[in-house]
């Protein structure tokens, strides 16, 4: 998936963006009280996004 596409989802399902990091991008969602990180490659593997969307506790967009 690619990486803008995931970061138009999260939007869309409530988590934010919090900060910047080296390599990462910190996002959070406010509603579980969750935050991760979001690798900054063009694509990022599916079964990354899926534990990404997993541990912020919402729906998997595939």
């Amino acid at each position: 998936m690619k990486r803008r596409d995931l970061l138009h989802y999260l939007n869309r399902q409530g988590c934010r963006f919090v900060r910047e990091g080296q390599e990462h991008s910190i996002w959070e969602n406010p509603a579980k009280n969750r935050r991760t990180s979001v690798p900054r490659h063009r694509e990022i593997p599916n079964f990354t996004v899926a534990r990404i969307c997993k541990y912020l506790r919402i729906p998997v967009p595939f």
